[in-house]
């Protein structure tokens, strides 16, 4: 790894150039210094015009454009080959149309630097919803000041992030929690670039939306990260739509193949949902008397 460059940022992409120009600008506005982080943009083979936003930016960051054929495996094979390239030390993923806060990367970094061992850091969402579609927030958003409109937002409890249903629930200091990889939902997360070559980066069996970073961050529990979440790595999360029913009914056939990979007490949980989900399964897992670090044990690494 280089001695200077702290952090490389990870952005997948198909056909938002938009919103991946606007992810780019407010990246080009980070406290944290241009030469301690790179921007690895990987394309998962986008028919418009993302290659040419790219270049558009090379002038303002240390960016490279990385491209895939879509060929179905999608989000997770494009990260990684992001990660697989990564230079800095900390890899922060972020999605398209996420745009960071000024202090974002560096309070990542930070994160990081202050923790005695490996640690996997959610970076806080303002306006990140499940279905995407909010009229209002639209009007709250300017794409070109992120810090301004975080700091509206920050004011405003309607427009949080989606988690604080959890966050509320336990706290912020839930890392030991039976299960607090649940999460860990790749739109603003970051973890050690070796540690997460370690585990094997994300599992590139998954053909459809949901379940990937799931299964990424339970093998980085596996593997004794710690998961934070770290309020300063803020960002805001530009609306666009998305099917949430959709969504769920794509992520059933995937968290069953998380079972059987993983053969843990903890998954089946997974395919109870909506009744079981991510914000409750904390308080289900001793409920149902299930182990406290329930498929933590000396499997460092699960074949992907």
């Amino acid at each position: 790894m280089s001695d200077t460059l702290r952090c490389s940022v990870v952005i997948p992409t198909y056909d938002r150039a938009t919103l991946l120009g606007h992810t780019l600008a407010a990246l080009a506005r980070q406290s944290l210094p241009r030469t301690q982080f790179e921007v690895l943009v990987a394309d998962d083979g986008s028919t418009d015009n993302t290659a040419d936003v790219v270049a558009g930016f090379r002038d303002r960051l240390d960016v490279t454009y990385l491209r895939q054929e879509h060929d179905g495996v999608g989000a997770g094979r494009a990260r990684n080959m992001g990660i697989g390239a990564a230079r800095g030390d900390v890899c922060v993923m972020i999605d398209s149309g996420v745009l960071p806060h000024s202090g974002c990367l560096a309070a990542h970094v930070a994160a990081h630097d202050a923790a005695p061992g490996p640690v996997a850091v959610i970076g806080y969402v303002y306006g990140f919803s499940l279905d995407g579609d909010d009229a209002e927030l639209e009007q709250l958003i300017d794409v070109h000041d992120a810090d301004a409109t975080i700091e509206r937002m920050a004011a405003e409890p309607l427009h949080g992030d989606v988690r604080d249903l959890f966050y509320r629930r336990y706290d912020d200091d839930f890392a030991d929690l039976p299960a607090p990889w649940v999460m860990f939902w790749t739109c603003n997360v970051s973890a050690r670039t070796a540690q997460l070559r370690d585990v094997g980066m994300f599992d590139e069996h998954f053909r459809t939306w949901g379940g990937e970073d799931l299964d990424l961050a339970y093998r980085l529990h596996c593997a004794d990260a710690r998961f934070v979440l770290d309020r300063a790595a803020s960002s805001v999360h530009v609306p666009h739509k998305k099917n949430f029913e959709a969504s769920l009914a794509s992520a059933h056939g995937n968290y069953q193949y998380m079972i059987t990979k993983y053969q843990s007490p903890l998954m089946p949980l997974l395919l109870a949902t909506p009744t079981i989900n991510p914000f409750n399964i904390n308080d289900v897992i001793p409920v149902l008397d299930l182990p406290p670090d329930a498929g933590k044990s000396d499997r460092k690494q699960a074949d992907a």
